[in-house]
């Protein structure tokens, strides 16, 4: 029945699909009904997949594509929906800080192994650093091969803004990374200055004596089994949040803003598979990392991720289901945080092949030493 469901889905949505770019470039005349018709169809055949499956990921993804139709056929109506996506948001965040902590603590302070934490820091920032710094590099070669900012047209200069930026330097770099309080960090999302508190908060914890730190560790303990069932229950309404939020976006933005950038989003997603296919890919068959377990466990993050373009999003869900696919608590608690902030590779890949699309479409040819010092700068900023 599952198989059927699919397979009556797939034949749907690539009729559907056939006949809306048939409709679209008047080759078909047929009422503009029939489209959005088929098109639910293939959506609702989907759900029914979904139900027959009952997997989360799969309603995630219909609530993605029930939502980008609903924003594309009814915009006016889809904007009203960003409260669905906004609430979710909230909830996952809330999620975030005392997650961290609790897991973080337990993870530490219940191992009294500060050289292990140590070790684990030093080889998570050396692999976050040379794996960014080649998504960089991956981006950067991308926009120079498609050429993808050359032809666009930029608005007037007299329509620019101005930005009061302040520059990020490698002092307040480094200076961001440590809480000056830890409840403004909690209330601003800084989950970098969280984890390192945490740690800190662990790393005092195993000094003090063995009756005193107990009570604390079974707070620890019990507040991250919480926070865990906090997530489950906050989960159900995932695909329900991805709704809300993809109808507000497709709706507020509608399909056609992509089209003059289509060169470019075509650049940052072919640069992106590179990356996955010839740098993670080969890290993960390195390693022995079943590639199949390890694709079902990510793949209800990065439908997250994908759907609400919030990596803070993802962060509760993937800490439970890398648990789940193996990983030691106090390596999840202690690594992901941290990649956050120092490992964002996507955002780097993106970021410097956006910063020459920029340059190529303003029409600029900067020298190779100033493409090293954007290059270099873009390296400084990226983390944290």
């Amino acid at each position: 029945m599952k198989n059927k469901f699919l397979a009556a889905a797939i034949v749907a949505a690539t009729i559907a699909i056939a006949i809306t770019l048939l409709a679209d470039a008047h080759l078909l005349p047929l009422p503009a009904l029939i489209p959005t018709l088929l098109r639910w169809l293939a959506i609702f055949l989907i759900a029914a997949y979904a139900t027959s499956r009952r997997s989360l990921t799969t309603w995630i993804f219909v609530g993605l594509l029930a939502g980008a139709e609903l924003g594309y056929d009814a915009p006016a109506f889809a904007v009203n929906l960003q409260l669905l996506g906004t609430i979710f948001l909230r909830l996952i965040k809330v999620i975030i800080a005392p997650l961290l902590f609790g897991v973080l603590v337990v993870g530490i302070a219940g191992h009294s192994d500060l050289r292990k934490v140590g070790r684990l820091g030093i080889k998570s920032l050396i692999y976050f650093e040379v794996v960014s710094t080649v998504a960089m590099l991956i981006g950067y070669a991308a926009i120079h091969i498609s050429r993808a900012g050359e032809g666009v047209h930029l608005p007037p200069s007299s329509a620019a803004q101005s930005l009061n930026v302040s520059p990020h330097t490698a002092t307040q770099l480094i200076t961001d990374i440590f809480p000056e309080n830890i409840a403004k960090s909690v209330a601003e999302g800084q989950v970098l200055q969280i984890v390192v508190f945490s740690v800190l908060f662990a790393m005092a914890l195993i000094l003090v004596p063995d009756s005193k730190r107990r009570p604390m560790l079974a707070f620890a303990e019990s507040l991250s089994e919480t926070m865990f069932k906090f997530t489950n229950l906050v989960m159900y309404a995932a695909p329900l949040g991805v709704f809300g939020a993809v109808s507000y976006t497709v709706g507020h933005l509608g399909l056609g803003v992509l089209l003059p950038l289509a060169k470019l989003l075509a650049t940052m997603y072919v640069a992106l598979a590179f990356f996955i296919v010839c740098v993670l890919l080969p890290i993960v068959l390195w390693v022995r990392i079943p590639l199949r377990r390890f694709i079902n466990a990510a793949a209800e993050p990065v439908t997250i991720g994908f759907a609400t373009a919030s990596s803070e999003a993802t962060l509760p869900s993937a800490i439970e289901q890398l648990e789940s696919f193996g990983v030691p608590r106090e390596i999840v608690a202690f690594v992901l945080p941290t990649g956050y902030s120092f490992n964002m590779d996507g955002a780097s890949l993106y970021q410097s092949l956006a910063l020459f699309f920029v340059v190529q479409a303003a029409g600029l040819h900067p020298s190779i030493g100033q493409q090293v010092l954007m290059i270099l700068t873009l390296l400084i900023s990226s983390k944290g």
